[in-house]
């Protein structure tokens, strides 16, 4: 790939007051893309510098997220800070907050200050429950809202509830967040104006759980939690093979159905037993069904198991620990590991997931804490 090519946000100018994890992993895809990103953070730092030391004495949601950044130490309580504030937000085109609620209002940042101020700027704010309601004013945090949208209550086995193993609704708000710059910035290109719009974790989150919220909506009994199965499609989940390998596949059809009976356990007789003539059937029947699978299973090995499985195009995967998705043979095979720089040293990463012929995204460094801050003070006279 040529670096030098040029990518599409180069001469936009994000701005950021941002912390943990929402903020910063939407404005992280859009110094991706080629945007320059100032992060603007407080004497003492963004706290997720602090959560862990897990990548060499670095925070992993802090490397994660912030990479590609500069980063510029502001108390914008004080008058000379605030005033380098001004002049910084006057030169950008993107302004992006995720403070406590009513931080940005407070401190003269709310959407509508600033579009009168900066009638070209495009505002996004994200928040926990929203701008308005009981909840406006309520912290959130990724397993608060998980909680809050009902996540929790699908997740885990049927009697013990979970927290998904990712910070789930912080992505979903940074995903949406960013897509909105996006759309904004398209849309300023037609009116010559700024916009401001607002991302609630909860409704983020919330438009990610449609199936089950439609299901729970009209279905006469709620889903239920399952753990590693799905919770209305069988067979759909894990079983055991010959040496302890825990070997996923899924059926999402009679022809898939039929196809497994067939090829895979030799029982074609199966494909005309009543407990099992179709999905639903299936579903309410899966411990019997299950017993059946595991069976027939337990005389191959994982390996075994998985050819038969590809052979007759039934849908399967093995179950991998995260280190071992890290030397996937697939992402080996696509050359999807960079390197990119950090106050520690090098580090790998993965490329980010839209892969656009003929060029990369920009993997910047992470930024020490106040890193930029004098060349940034420079620039605009602070």
């Amino acid at each position: 790939m040529n670096s030098t090519t040029p990518l599409p946000l180069d001469g936009v100018t994000v701005v950021s007051l941002e912390q943990a994890v929402a903020a910063p992993f939407a404005t992280r895809q859009l110094a991706d893309l080629g945007a320059r990103v100032i992060k603007i953070e407080r004497p003492g730092g963004d706290f997720a510098r602090e959560y862990d030391r897990a990548v060499k004495g670095q925070s992993a949601y802090f490397v994660w997220c912030n990479r590609g950044k500069e980063s510029v130490v502001l108390d914008l309580k004080e008058e000379g800070d605030r005033a380098l504030f001004e002049r910084i937000l006057a030169t950008a085109d993107v302004f992006v907050q995720n403070l406590a609620p009513g931080a940005a209002e407070r401190l003269g940042l709310g959407a509508d200050a600033l579009r009168e101020r900066y009638p070209r700027l495009i505002v996004c704010g994200i928040s926990g429950y929203g701008e308005a309601g009981p909840y406006r004013d309520k912290k959130a945090f990724d397993l608060l809202v998980q909680c809050e949208t009902g996540l929790v209550s699908l997740t885990g086995t049927p009697q013990t509830p979970a927290r998904a193993g990712v910070s789930i609704a912080d992505v979903a708000a940074a995903m949406y967040a960013y897509t909105g710059v996006l759309t904004a910035l398209y849309e300023r290109e037609r009116t010559g104006l700024g916009n401001a719009f607002d991302v609630a974790m909860l409704d983020a989150l919330g438009e990610w759980l449609g199936q089950p919220l439609y299901h729970d909506r009209y279905a006469a009994a709620p889903l239920s939690r399952s753990g590693a199965r799905h919770p209305s499609i069988a067979p759909y989940g894990h079983y055991r093979a010959d040496d302890g390998a825990e070997v996923f596949l899924c059926v999402q059809s009679d022809r898939d159905w039929v196809a497994l009976c067939e090829k895979v356990l030799q029982r074609p007789e199966l494909t005309r037993d009543p407990r099992f003539a179709d999905n639903p059937l299936r579903h309410r029947n899966d411990a019997e069904l299950t017993v059946i699978l595991e069976q027939h299973f337990a005389s191959a090995t994982g390996d075994e198991l998985i050819a038969l499985l590809d052979a007759a195009g039934i849908a399967n995967a093995r179950l991998r620990s995260v280190g071992e998705f890290a030397e996937h043979p697939q992402l080996a095979a696509r050359d999807r590991w960079r390197t990119f720089d950090s106050p520690a040293g090098p580090l790998d990463g993965l490329l980010p997931p839209v892969t656009v012929h003929g060029r990369e995204a920009r993997m910047g460094a992470v930024p020490a804490l106040g890193e930029h801050t004098a060349a940034v003070r420079a620039e605009f006279g602070g």
